[in-house]
């Protein structure tokens, strides 16, 4: 099953695919993301939202997953982004392309976004975390 990951937040679905991928029990989950098992399983049933801490958190550990197995390129490379947005752009000054979808105050597509929402709808879009997201597929 070829998983792609939506602009929205993350749904439950999603969340399930994940934990599965990651090989993890809800109970690891909650451990892994500092919540309660009743919330992991509150995510995947749908009943509650997955809050922009844990969405973070769960996408840093699936993209460490993904870093050992290939050797992503950086994200200005991938964007192309010019030498002045490269110099403003913390991914840049931290040496953290492959982490850019995971810090704040990066300039893509042009702007800072204000938040983590904003932030991640368009990290969403972007070729630098769909490519470790649809890479899953063929992890097992």
């Amino acid at each position: 099953m070829k998983q792609t990951i939506s602009e929205a937040p993350l749904d439950s679905k999603e969340f399930f695919y994940f934990r599965k991928k990651l090989g993890k029990t809800q109970k690891q989950m909650a451990q892994l993301l500092g919540t309660s098992i009743k919330a992991v399983h509150s995510y995947e049933q749908g009943w509650r939202g997955v809050p922009a801490h844990v969405e973070r958190q769960l996408i840093f550990l699936v993209a460490s997953v993904r870093e050992g197995k290939r050797n992503q390129k950086q994200c200005w490379v991938t964007k192309k982004c010019p030498p002045d947005r490269k110099r403003r752009c913390p991914a840049w000054e931290f040496q953290a392309g492959n982490l850019c979808w995971f810090i704040c105050g990066t300039i893509c597509e042009g702007t800072l976004q204000e938040n983590w929402r904003e932030k991640i709808k368009i990290c969403r879009s972007c070729e630098v975390l769909s490519s470790i997201i649809e890479g899953l597929e063929g992890d097992s």
